[in-house]
C-alpha cells in the first residue's frame, strides 16, 4: 500500500477502538515500578505533567478527553481570545506525564494490576468425594421416590399433512423431431 493511504486509515479514517489506543501517555517512575508498566490511555480526573510545548512543566487534572482530536484539555491551561475570554487548549496526550491515576474505576486499576475481574473469575469445581458425600446423606424417602417406576411418556402426536399450495403439473406429450415432423407432413 502507498504510504499516504497507511496514514489515512490510521489517522484521519480510523476506528473508534483504534483513536481510543492513540490516547496514551507514559507513566511516571514511580507508578511504572508499581504497575509494571510503561504507559496507560489518559482518562478524565489523571494528574498530568507537560512535557512538551508552549506549557512545558505545568501540573493540571485532566478535564476533557477528546479521542476524534487524540488530546486532553487541562485544568488551569487556557488562552486568551483577542476579543476576551478564553478557551481551553487541547494538548497532544503524548506530551503528557501521568503522575496520578484517577482510581474510581475499579476495572482499570484491576488491569493494571493483572488481577482478574469478577466477572471473568470461573466457578471452582467441587471434588467428587463432597459430591459423593451429599448423595448418602439424602433421606430414604426421597430414594423411593426415585425408584417408583416411571409413567412412560405420552406418543406424540402425528403432524397433520399440510395442504398443497401448488398446482401439479399436467403431463404433456413429449415432442417429436422436426424431421418426423415433416414426413408426415409429406405424406398428407
Amino acid at each position: 500500500m502507498k504510504p499516504t493511504k497507511i496514514r489515512n486509515l490510521q489517522l484521519y479514517q480510523a476506528p473508534y477502538h483504534v483513536l481510543s489506543k492513540q490516547l496514551g501517555s507514559h507513566l511516571s517512575k514511580d507508578l511504572r515500578q508499581k504497575y509494571g508498566t510503561r504507559s496507560i490511555r489518559v482518562t478524565i480526573g489523571d494528574t498530568v505533567r507537560v512535557l512538551r510545548g508552549e506549557f512545558k512543566g505545568v501540573d493540571g487534572k485532566v478535564k476533557e478527553v477528546n479521542t476524534l482530536k487524540r488530546a486532553v484539555t487541562i485544568e488551569g491551561i487556557k488562552k486568551e481570545k483577542l476579543k476576551g475570554g478564553q478557551f481551553d487548549v487541547y494538548i497532544h496526550s503524548s506530551n503528557l506525564l501521568v503522575t496520578e491515576l484517577n482510581t474510581s474505576d475499579k476495572w482499570r486499576i484491576q488491569k493494571l494490576e493483572g488481577t482478574k475481574s469478577k466477572v471473568s473469575k470461573q466457578k471452582e469445581a467441587k471434588p467428587k468425594e463432597e459430591i459423593k458425600l451429599k448423595e448418602e446423606t439424602k433421606p430414604k424417602v426421597v430414594e423411593e421416590k426415585q425408584k417408583a417406576p416411571q409413567t412412560e411418556p405420552k406418543p406424540k402426536q402425528e403432524a397433520k399433512p399440510k395442504p398443497a399450495t401448488k398446482t401439479p403439473k399436467t403431463k404433456t406429450a413429449p415432442k417429436k423431431p422436426k424431421k418426423e415432423l415433416k414426413e408426415k407432413k409429406g405424406e398428407k
